[in-house]
């Protein structure tokens, strides 16, 4: 895709109060996206409705803003604290200790190629002439140069991000295939009445309550119309909204009797489900005709793709129902690395997937590769060429290399130890059940509630 064109795309979503609809160029389809409350913001800047992480704020060449919150790890602190950048030009080449039980000092992989924390994460620089706008902010860093700050955390673009909608350095998901090393994108509030929050899921983002139950709608309403009374209503309560709430945007107001006033979103009356047992649980997904709340959805996986059941949830899985997998990893540095891109030190996954052995890695844990003719929809989809015997990018039909699927930027595997389709013994295969070096099925839905 150009930039151009991505660019063209992800922007037409920008009117004022944000997009109910964009229109894909690429897939010639329409779909809704997450309306945003616009926010001031300096000269250079822009807002791009993305396909997992909704609205981000970008820079003039669409690239996605992060920060980096400090964060507490098993033996110390990681990132910015408010107002310093403390991501630096330094290559680090031992340990920090961060992770227990390892000690400080290790040496880290491939001294020769590695990459400072500004070479990875280049900060946004602000013009010499800029000045503050609400809650864009100006630091001094070490080096005495200017960077732009949003709520007091520094700014940063990531160098795996290559066109306009790419979100490759982080998410709002809340860990689900990303790192420790992640950052996180920033961007506006979501448009949502007081009352309600938007949360990244693999499905979409999710509307739920402030206090994180689940809202659902009903196939049998009709449009402003709630048919759920009684019985129904105690099962499938319905969202009051209180008398002084006005419509605005994609929210409406349903009257159910004199005084009794239910929020609708898109003309569909909104419930939480008794049956949820707590926060976060989703256990009226399963029932016929009810329906979880999203502000957009992802676009749909390609078709070498299928969800397949299993005794823990629903998972992705290929064509012949073996369950995919992603890998995850965060070095272990004060600077935080990651080392689960194909630009990063491969050393890492290469020890957990086969002892070092390449070739054992390589039958144990297989790429899914892309079937002839196969396409992806979305930006979170996309098919990359992969030097399988260094695991680093290639050339398109380089000699020996791999045409494979990547999730978010990251390759996707199969597990060689899963026999029949809903296997999924792989699962957390690695240090702390996977996510600082090893590897995770993808779920879809699972059993644990946690999309």
């Amino acid at each position: 895709m150009k930039n151009a064109l991505a660019l063209a795309v992800f922007s037409a979503a920008l009117i004022a109060g944000g997009a109910s609809q964009v229109f894909a160029a690429e897939t010639g389809r329409t779909r809704a996206v997450e309306a945003y409350v616009p926010v001031a913001m300096p000269p250079g800047f822009q807002v791009i409705v993305t396909d997992l992480d909704g609205p981000v704020f970008a820079d003039a060449k669409g690239k996605t803003l992060y920060s980096w919150p400090v964060r507490a790890m098993r033996n110390g602190y990681a990132g910015d604290p408010k107002g310093k950048s403390v991501c630096g030009d330094e290559v680090l080449q031992k340990s920090a200790g961060l992770m227990s039980p390892y000690p400080p000092g290790l040496d880290l992989p491939e001294p020769g190629t590695r990459r400072s924390c500004v070479a990875t994460w280049p900060p946004v620089y602000a013009a010499d002439d800029a000045k503050p706008v609400d809650k864009w902010t100006i630091i001094k860093r070490a080096d005495g140069k200017r960077q732009w700050a949003y709520d007091d955390f520094p700014l940063y673009t990531s160098i795996v991000d290559r066109v306009p909608g790419d979100v490759l350095g982080g998410s709002t998901m809340g860990g689900r295939g990303d790192s420790p090393a992640a950052r996180d994108p920033v961007g506006p509030p979501s448009a949502v009445p007081p009352g309600f929050r938007v949360d990244t899921t693999v499905q979409g983002r999710k509307l739920s309550t402030d206090g994180r139950y689940a809202i659902y709608v009903s196939d049998a309403d009709g449009a402003n119309k709630s048919n759920c009374n009684d019985a129904c209503a105690r099962t499938w309560v319905p969202i009051r909204a209180p008398a002084s709430a006005q419509p605005q945007g994609e929210w409406s107001i349903v009257d159910r009797a004199p005084g009794v006033r239910q929020w609708a979103f898109r003309k569909k009356p909104l419930y939480t489900y008794s049956g949820d047992p707590s926060p976060g649980k989703t256990e009226g997904e399963d029932v016929p005709g009810w329906h979880l709340v999203y502000t957009q959805m992802v676009p749909p996986v390609p078709k070498d793709f299928m969800v397949q059941v299993t005794m823990n949830g629903d998972v992705l899985a290929n064509a012949k129902g073996k369950t995919v997998y992603y890998y995850s990893c965060g070095e272990d540095t004060d600077d935080m690395m990651p080392c689960d891109t194909m630009e990063s030190p491969q050393a890492y996954r290469f020890a957990v997937c086969g002892n070092a052995d390449v070739e054992k890695c390589l039958k144990t844990w297989p790429y899914v590769t892309v079937s002839p003719g196969v396409k992806s929809e979305s930006h979170l989809w996309t098919a990359v060429w992969v030097d399988p015997k260094t695991g680093h990018r290639a050339e398109a039909n380089q000699a020996g290399a791999l045409n494979v699927w990547a999730y978010r930027g990251k390759p996707v595997y199969t597990y060689a130890g899963d026999k029949e389709p809903g296997d999924f013994l792989g699962h957390n295969t690695g240090e702390w059940h996977g996510r600082w070096n090893g590897y995770q099925a993808f779920w879809i839905h699972d059993l644990g509630g946690r999309n």
